[in-house]
């Protein structure tokens, strides 16, 4: 289906009217002329004023030249939101340099200097790398506890309408993380309680993990990097053979960059030496002890 359209949509338009305004009062605010802002811009004072107008349907790369000679990042213009206002652009120069302990210690304080209680996760998530487990034990799990499992895997293919490959293959990575992201907020608004596998990277798209870690009591799955690669050679996928030796490196070094961000789930459990039955046992009697877990509990 081509996305071109002869006319332009009444949201199309409110959309340029909102760009051309933002444009506006960005110069407006700089006491910059229109006659200014064209000459450092390199774009026709025409075309700004159609543009500010809301007339304009301008190319992404000529508003970066706009933005850019205003010193302003482009999502002024473009995002869905306001643009940020001088405090909250005042604390995000102040927290750019910050550590990641830095930044979580912040988070503690705000959420309890200012009483912003975390919401209620009705959804479990299984986290880790490729042959953690996450399909297999997720599946027990909620059998064990008598909620639906969900693989983001599938949920992917049901929002794209189309398989994995197919996505990788037509689309590329960037349109596989946004139907990720959207079948993950599909399924999390979903309040039916639901175990969810999802997929090993997901951790590395900040957006999409601040949601599932909002939304879901999200457990870690760990397995030594040895363990993973039998694991994913066992249920029939013989990639990692081929160049073993690059093949372990290279899952030990996405297991290092990983590590911190998997590090942030609500709680970890270590499935070495374990069989599936074992570990699935295991996880539902951690599960049941763990002080957030039985906080959820008591809230509902």
């Amino acid at each position: 289906m081509s996305e071109t359209r002869d006319k332009t949509a009444p949201e199309d338009t409110a959309f340029l009217q909102t760009v051309g305004e933002r444009v506006r009062n960005a110069r407006a605010r700089r006491g910059m002329s229109r006659k200014i802002l064209a000459k450092d811009s390199g774009v026709s004072e025409r075309y700004l004023a159609q543009l500010e107008g809301g007339a304009g349907n301008i190319s992404i790369l000529l508003l970066r030249q706009i933005a850019r000679a205003m010193d302003l990042p482009i999502t002024d213009f473009l995002g869905d939101r306001p643009p940020l206002g001088v405090d909250q652009a005042l604390l995000l120069r102040q927290i750019e340099d910050l550590a990641p302990e830095q930044l979580q210690e912040l988070q503690a304080f705000v959420r309890d200097r200012f009483g912003i209680a975390p919401s209620i996760k009705r959804h479990i998530a299984l986290i880790g790398l490729r042959g953690a487990g996450k399909t297999t034990l997720g599946m027990q799990l909620a059998n064990a506890f008598g909620l639906q499992f969900v693989e983001m895997a599938k949920e992917i293919e049901v929002e794209a309408g189309l398989s994995l490959n197919e996505i990788f293959d037509l689309y590329g990575q960037a349109a596989y993380r946004r139907f990720e992201r959207r079948a993950l907020e599909r399924v999390t608004a979903d309040p039916a309680p639901k175990v969810i596998a999802t997929g090993g990277s997901l951790p590395s798209e900040p957006v999409t993990y601040a949601h599932l870690l909002s939304q879901c009591f999200t457990i870690w799955l760990k397995a030594s990097p040895e363990e993973h690669m039998g694991r994913v050679v066992a249920q029939g996928d013989m990639r990692p053979i081929t160049g073993q030796s690059e093949a372990m490196a290279d899952l030990k070094r996405i297991l290092t960059q990983r590590e911190a961000l998997y590090a942030r789930a609500d709680m970890s459990f270590d499935t070495a030496g374990k069989s599936a039955s074992q570990a699935a046992a295991d996880l539902a009697t951690a599960l049941r002890a763990h002080p957030a877990w039985l906080a959820r509990e008591a809230a509902e």
